[in-house]
């Protein structure tokens, strides 16, 4: 007898979570492996934070909530857009889920009829593709070249939409690559957009606090407000205020997907942990010393391993602009053979071999949808990333 539906045989299990248990049982095994395989934050939740959840408790928020999230919770995430991005809207435009990866899932779930394709520029985060086969969607992958910073150009948008396409995904600031649009880059794509009014965009900005650039960070919404009625904003608290384990997304959708989207997670999850709702809320209104500091110290570690990554010979990176993520190519090691005789016959070779001789855990840029490369995580200390670089150093120049 079979457990497994045809729709769940389309998926797979995440390469990253994949890769890091490996590297836990090495670690069990008493191996000195560094783990920058997974995207979260070292830093523990702000005390702050943690105080709110507990006098949330204390005063009996312990019962079912809305759906789609507390009108308190709706309310700081509406003052977050207007204080932070410039943008405005009413409780009826805000979805809250468990964590950001809800709020995607919903929203395909409540739109994607059998044979819509979405659009997943790639390198695109894992999940996008695997949900998108979940509700019967075909993903359509557009590879985004290195030169061209991994970004989406409106000529490849132009060239991927059909009369099937449903959906946009766009991820800035980016897992993997870290790299961020500008204004004027999402404003050159939402001219395409414009003349195709069947396609929904979801502008993934779960990483905006993390940003390095001297200008601003851009909203989809502030660059394209034309779009707005056809536009989710996803956005959450697990990066910015190291609360993975909080699961609290939102986004801001139009008023009529935002309701089939609460109607959808009152049937699945009912509703997003009160506890959590009010940890969130002390997040985004609360002092905001945690986020700097944190950015301020994401930032010393990217200049510290992009100058790594640069240093040995054959590797190439874009230096990243936002998140916590290095994606450096390793095609100039693909062919080379292992000290063993093994050949590298691709990054997930690499990737395996650099877990086995360098006992560093990242994930393959096959999983992202663009090879070879290999993500790096450098939310992690800054003595392992020293560590990390030059056995990184020592492992890919043993490659011959």
């Amino acid at each position: 007898m079979s457990f497994e539906s045809s729709r769940a045989k389309l998926i797979k299990p995440s390469p990253a979570i994949t890769i890091s248990t490996a590297a836990k049982a090495m670690k069990a095994e008493g191996l000195p492996v560094i783990d920058l395989s997974i995207g979260e934050p070292d830093f523990g939740t702000p005390d702050n934070v943690i105080e709110a959840a507990y006098a949330a408790m204390k005063r009996g928020e312990t019962r079912y909530t809305a759906p789609d999230g507390t009108p308190a919770l709706k309310d700081a995430v509406i003052e977050k857009f207007r204080r932070e991005n410039g943008l405005k809207f009413e409780r009826a435009n805000i979805s809250c889920g468990n964590g950001a990866k809800q709020i995607l899932f919903n929203a395909l779930m409540a739109t994607i009829e059998p044979g819509d394709e979405v659009i997943c520029p790639a390198p695109y985060w894992i999940s996008y593709t695997d949900m998108t086969l979940l509700v019967g969607g075909t993903p359509k992958i557009v590879e985004c070249a290195q030169e061209d910073e991994f970004k989406l150009t409106p000529a490849a948008l132009e060239a991927a939409i059909t009369n099937k396409t449903r959906w946009l995904f766009l991820n800035s600031p980016s897992n993997p690559s870290g790299v961020t649009y500008t204004r004027e880059e999402l404003a050159a794509l939402g001219t395409v957009l414009a003349r195709h009014p069947r396609v929904l965009i979801m502008s993934d900005e779960i990483y905006e606090q993390i940003y390095y650039a001297d200008t601003p960070f851009c909203s989809f919404g502030i660059a394209c407000p034309e779009l707005a009625d056809r536009t989710v904003i996803a956005n959450g608290v697990a990066k910015a205020y190291a609360m993975t384990g909080w699961r609290i997304g939102y986004a801001a959708a139009p008023v009529a997907l935002a309701r089939v989207m609460s109607k959808i997670q009152s049937q699945s999850t009912s509703n997003p942990c009160s506890i959590s709702q009010a940890a969130a809320i002390e997040a985004l209104t609360g002092p905001q010393d945690f986020v700097d500091t944190a950015r301020a110290t994401y930032r010393e570690r990217r200049d510290l391993i992009v100058t790594g990554l640069r240093a040995i010979d054959g590797v190439e990176v874009v230096e990243p602009s936002g998140a916590f993520y290095a994606y450096p190519s390793l095609a100039a090691f693909i062919g080379r053979r292992g000290p063993d005789g093994t050949v590298m016959a691709d990054d997930s070779d690499l990737t395996r071999y650099i877990l086995d001789a360098a006992m560093v855990a990242g994930v393959q840029g096959a999983a992202f949808g663009l090879s070879p490369h290999i993500r790096l995580s450098y939310a992690a200390s800054t003595d392992d990333l020293k560590t990390a670089l030059e056995r990184l150093k020592d492992a890919l120049g043993a490659l011959k």
